[in-house]
C-alpha cells in the first residue's frame, strides 16, 4: 500500500484568495476569508466560488457574521500572562520551522474546507421558505443534520473531520418550513473563543509527527498554568445525531455526547455536555444504535492511549446505564461504527489502528496495519463481561459504516450489511491508490468461526456507496432495501441509490446538473406505512453554479422528488442526520 503522511504547519496566514487562472473554470474573484488570526477579533465571512476542490472559494453570499470578543485577560496573573506570551512565542517558532515542508491534501485546508465545504456562520431562524411541490402531511416535526464547520482559519494542518460541530435544522409544520444553523457550544469551541485562537491541538490534522508532540507539550502546558481547560473534554460533537432520553445528542467518538435543545420556532441551543446524571464517563462514539422495539441503546467507547481500549455498554430507555464491558484488544483500533442484531451487538476490531509512538518517529498515529487480521466480535447484547464474545476473522475487510446487520438462524451466522473501503486509511492518510467503498455482506458463522463476503451490487453498475442507512424501525432486523450516498466523484455525492440487498438491484436518483448533496435519511411514513420502503428521503443538496442549498423530499417508493425547500442560505457538505418528530419535541428535557 503506497500511502504516507506528512503533516507541515505554516506559520503565515494561509493565502486562500486565488486568481482567475488558477481556477479549472471561471468563478467570482472574491473568496471564502477567515480575519487573520492573530488579530483580537476575528470574524467569519463567506463569500464566493468554483467547483474547484483544490481552492477555498466560494460566491458572494452575504450573512451576518459572529464576532468572536477580544482575548480575554483580566482573570490571569503575571505569571499566568508570562507564561502565555512564552508559550505563544514557543508556538510561534514551532510553526516557522516546519512552514517549507508541504501539507498533504488529506490535511491541506485548501483542499478539506474547499468549495461546499468552507465553514458557514450561523443563521437564526428564517421562516415562511420557499416550497417547490407539496411537502408530504405525515412530515411534521425537524430535520437535522451534523457536520464540522471550523470557526477559526487553520494555521496548520486541518483534516474536515476536525472542524467545530454545527447543527443545520429545518422544521416543518404543516407544509410550512423554518431553516436555522448553530455552531454546538463544546467546552472546547467556548474556550477557543474567549482565548482568542484555534488553541486546541486538531486530532488528525496537528496531532503527527514531532509537530504533534511538540503541540501536545504546548496545549497541556497551557493547563497547567490555567490557561486553558483540558479536563472538561475536548472534542467537537461534529458527526452523529441521536434523540434518546428525550435529548437531542450531539457526538464524536473523542467526548461525551452533547444536549442540543430545538426551540419552539426551530432554532438551536446548546444545554450543554451531557454525561448521563454522572453515569457517563467516557468518550462515546458518534453512531449509537437504538434498538426499535426494546428502545435501548447500545454504545461503544474506545481509548487510543490505555487500556481498556474497547468498552461497550447500553442505557436502558430512562436512561440507566449498565456496568462497561471491557473489551481486550492488543492495540487501540479505529472504532467509528458497529451493529446490533436482536440478540447481539456486533463489533469490528479492523486494521486500521492508532499507534502513538510513531510520532517519536516522525510518522502518523494512525496507521494501516497490513499484519492484522480483521475480524468481527459477536456478544450478546446483555453480557456482563467480554468472556461471551465470539471472534469471527473476516481478512482484509474495513468497513467505516455498517449499514444493518440480523440473525441467521437457519444458517447459525450473523449477516453483517456495510461498505467495505480499500485503502483502508485513505481517509486519513494521502494515497496513490483511487478509494473504492463496494456494498458488501458479510456472514459470520458462530459454529464454525469462519466468515464469507460477497459484493452485493453486480460488478456491471458497481459504484462508490459510503454514507446512508436502512429504515430505523428494523434496525438489527433483516431489511430488503437500503439507501445509500452514490460517493461520485469522490468525494462528492452525486445522488443516493436504493438497493435491493436480496438481488443486488440497483435504483438510482440523481440530483441532476452541478446538484450534490450528503447521506440520504429515510423516514418512515408512520405507523400506517404499507411497507419497508413506505417513506420519504431527506437530504441536503448543494448547487454549484447556482451556489444556492436546498432541502429535498424524495418519495422512497418511486424516487420521485417530492418537494423542494429552498433554503436562505449555504448548507456545507456534512456527515449525519436524525428526524425529530413534534410530539417529541414537545418532551425534551
Amino acid at each position: 500500500m503506497a500511502c504516507s503522511y506528512v503533516l507541515t504547519p505554516n506559520p503565515t496566514k494561509l493565502n486562500l484568495s486565488f486568481a482567475p487562472s488558477d481556477l479549472d473554470a471561471p468563478s467570482p474573484s472574491s473568496s471564502v476569508s477567515f480575519t487573520n488570526t492573530k488579530q483580537r477579533r476575528r470574524k467569519l465571512s463567506t463569500n464566493s466560488v468554483s467547483d474547484t476542490p483544490a481552492l477555498l472559494n466560494s460566491p458572494n453570499y452575504p450573512s451576518p457574521n459572529p464576532m468572536i470578543p477580544e482575548k480575554d485577560t483580566s482573570r490571569w496573573n503575571p505569571l499566568q500572562r508570562a507564561a502565555s506570551a512564552a508559550l505563544d512565542f514557543a508556538e510561534t517558532a514551532l510553526l516557522r520551522r516546519e512552514r517549507s515542508k508541504p501539507l498533504p491534501k488529506t490535511v491541506d485546508p485548501r483542499h478539506q474546507i474547499s468549495g461546499n465545504y468552507a465553514p458557514v456562520p450561523e443563521q437564526s431562524v428564517k421562516s415562511s421558505l420557499s416550497v417547490d411541490g407539496k411537502i408530504p402531511e405525515c412530515i411534521d416535526g425537524v430535520y437535522l443534520r451534523n457536520g464540522a464547520n471550523p470557526l477559526f482559519e487553520p494555521v496548520s494542518g486541518h483534516h474536515l473531520f476536525d472542524g467545530d460541530g454545527m447543527v443545520h435544522a429545518v422544521k416543518i409544520t404543516n407544509g410550512d418550513a423554518s431553516y436555522s444553523c448553530r455552531f454546538t457550544e463544546t467546552e472546547r469551541l467556548v474556550q477557543e473563543k474567549q482565548l482568542g485562537s484555534p488553541i486546541f491541538p486538531k486530532a488528525i490534522g496537528e496531532l503527527h509527527g514531532h509537530s504533534g508532540i511538540a503541540r501536545l507539550m504546548l496545549f497541556y502546558a497551557r493547563g497547567l498554568f490555567g490557561l486553558l481547560n483540558h479536563k472538561n473534554g475536548t472534542g467537537v460533537a461534529n458527526a452523529g445525531l441521536v434523540y434518546f432520553h428525550d435529548r437531542l445528542l450531539a457526538m464524536s467518538e473523542d467526548d461525551l455526547p452533547y444536549q442540543v435543545r430545538v426551540t419552539d420556532n426551530g432554532d438551536l441551543e446548546t444545554i450543554g455536555r451531557f454525561d448521563f446524571d454522572g453515569q457517563l464517563c467516557s468518550a462515546m462514539i458518534a453512531h449509537p444504535k437504538i434498538d426499535p422495539e426494546t428502545k435501548e441503546l447500545f454504545a461503544l467507547s474506545y481509548d487510543v492511549v490505555k487500556k481498556p481500549y474497547l468498552k461497550y455498554f447500553r442505557f436502558s430507555p430512562e436512561g440507566e446505564k449498565s456496568p462497561d464491558v471491557e473489551i481486550p484488544l492488543a492495540s487501540p483500533t479505529m472504532m467509528h461504527d458497529f451493529a446490533i442484531t436482536e440478540k447481539f451487538v456486533v463489533i469490528p476490531d479492523q486494521q486500521v489502528v492508532f499507534k502513538l509512538s510513531d510520532m517519536f518517529l516522525g510518522k502518523s498515529p494512525v496507521k494501516y496495519d497490513g499484519e492484522k487480521i480483521s475480524r468481527f466480535g459477536i456478544l450478546p447484547r446483555n453480557a456482563k463481561d467480554a468472556s461471551e464474545m465470539v471472534w469471527v476473522e473476516s481478512p482484509e475487510t474495513f468497513c467505516f459504516h455498517l449499514w444493518n446487520a440480523w440473525e441467521s438462524p437457519e444458517t447459525n451466522e450473523v449477516v453483517v450489511i456495510g461498505s467495505c473501503m480499500t485503502p483502508a486509511d485513505s481517509i486519513f492518510n494521502e494515497c496513490d491508490e483511487q478509494l473504492n467503498s463496494v456494498l458488501s455482506e458479510i456472514r459470520l458463522n458462530l459454529k464454525t468461526g469462519k466468515s464469507t463476503r460477497r459484493t452485493i451490487i453486480p460488478g456491471s453498475v458497481q459504484m462508490n456507496l459510503e454514507a446512508g442507512m436502512v429504515n430505523r424501525n428494523l434496525l438489527g432486523r433483516k431489511t430488503r432495501y437500503a439507501y445509500l450516498a452514490i460517493a461520485e466523484p469522490w468525494p462528492k455525492v452525486s445522488g443516493f441509490a436504493k438497493v435491493d440487498l436480496s438481488t443486488g438491484e440497483v435504483k438510482n436518483h440523481f440530483y441532476g446538473g452541478k446538484k450534490y448533496g450528503g447521506e440520504p435519511f429515510f423516514l418512515p411514513r408512520g405507523l400506517e406505512s404499507d411497507g419497508e420502503d413506505d417513506g420519504y428521503i431527506m437530504s441536503f443538496v448543494h448547487d454549484e453554479e447556482s451556489w444556492e442549498s436546498e432541502l429535498h423530499i424524495v418519495n422512497a417508493v418511486t424516487l420521485e422528488l417530492e418537494a423542494t425547500v429552498k433554503l436562505p442560505s449555504r448548507v456545507p457538505y456534512g456527515f449525519h442526520g436524525t428526524f425529530v418528530n413534534s410530539a417529541d419535541m414537545l418532551n425534551q428535557a
